[in-house]
């Protein structure tokens, strides 16, 4: 069975994402993961939509989906 996160926040400072997730901060930069979130501006980073389940995250205004799975397995 998959665990499932419960992201309380997304933030963004210069080049990294910042995830609020189970009480814990985990920070990632952006170029390690996303082309298309580093080429965003603040207003379409600012856009997502977390999935009901807490396995994804998705930037409607860039189509772009990130596992939050995979975010906390790469930041232990």
């Amino acid at each position: 069975m998959k665990v499932s996160y419960h992201i309380s926040d997304i933030s963004f400072i210069e080049d990294r994402m910042v995830l609020s997730v189970d009480e814990r901060e985990i920070t990632v930069e952006i170029a390690d993961i996303s082309d298309k979130l580093l080429a965003a501006s603040d207003m379409e980073r600012s856009i997502y939509k977390i999935s009901p389940s807490g396995y994804g995250i998705h930037w409607p205004l860039i189509d772009e989906d990130l596992s939050v799975e995979k975010l906390m397995k790469d930041n232990p």
